[in-house]
């Protein structure tokens, strides 16, 4: 899976953020020669959304969080 969380530093390295928006994506995929286009990338972050798998806020990624973990705390420790 394509880390989307990074995002160019100052000094020319990538580092991680907890949001990147498309053109963070794109940019990160080119400098890792990826070879996506502008459509397929859309397609998969829109499918990654639908899925649940990310989260989208005006044209910023993010991704989504876990789910589970509450649920299984309740059915230990619940009345």
């Amino acid at each position: 899976m394509v880390p989307w969380t990074a995002r160019p530093g100052s000094c020319g390295r990538w580092r991680l953020s907890a949001y990147a928006t498309f053109k963070d994506i794109e940019r990160y995929l080119e400098d890792e020669g990826e070879p996506f286009s502008r459509k397929e990338l859309l397609d998969t972050l829109r499918a990654l959304v639908e899925e649940g798998r990310l989260e989208e806020k005006e044209g910023t990624y993010r991704l989504a969080p876990k789910k589970g973990s509450g649920e299984a705390f309740n059915k230990l420790f619940g009345d």
